[in-house]
């Protein structure tokens, strides 16, 4: 049997992409999740690998799909080869049991966790040149301006939360939040 695995890394990001890519390939039975490859527990993964048997086939549309370090990629083809399981990659190919192949598979899988490394440093650097400016903020940028909390403050002198909440948009708790940074 072909089964297909799909993974995202956060739940803002989309599924779709790799699910098409999986039908297409013919996959009988596809699982998908959103979760971080840093995580090794991962329910769904979890869940197919007890399921795989001989004779089948696990496929993925990268390999940083399965792992995001060399390590544990390593570790789960393996295990997925010695139950006589093969390992598709899609932009890659199907993966081999053989010398070359556990070199092309160790190749492939350095330079997934390089290029995650990478991404790593260039957000830390940006962030470290961020700092340095004297108005950042570490976080996301505040939803409502000072001038409109303001104004959600002053009606709250003479209506409810719930009022307020209806009128400008502004949850009770952010209105909370901004009235204890008043007082």
């Amino acid at each position: 049997m072909k089964y297909g695995y799909a993974r995202v890394s956060t739940v803002s990001q989309e599924l779709e992409v790799q699910l098409q890519a999986l039908e297409k390939e013919g996959c009988n039975k596809i699982y998908s999740e959103k979760f971080t490859g840093t995580k090794s527990d991962r329910p769904q993964f979890k869940e197919l690998l007890k399921l795989l048997s001989e004779g089948d086939t696990l496929v993925v549309t990268k390999l940083d799909r399965l792992a995001r370090n060399t390590v544990e990629g390593i570790e789960i083809v393996k295990g997925l080869f010695s139950k006589g399981i093969r390992v598709h990659v899609l932009n890659v190919g199907l993966l081999e049991d053989t010398t070359m192949g556990r070199f092309f598979l160790t190749t492939l899988l350095a330079v997934a966790e390089m290029e995650r490394n990478l991404i790593i440093e260039r957000t830390q650097e940006g962030k470290a040149i961020a700092k340095q400016r004297e108005d950042y903020r570490e976080g996301r940028p505040n939803k409502f301006s000072k001038k409109q909390l303001e104004h959600a403050l002053k009606l709250l002198e003479t209506r409810s939360y719930k009022q307020v909440e209806e009128i400008t948009g502004i949850s009770k708790s952010t209105l909370i939040r901004a009235k204890k940074k008043i007082v």
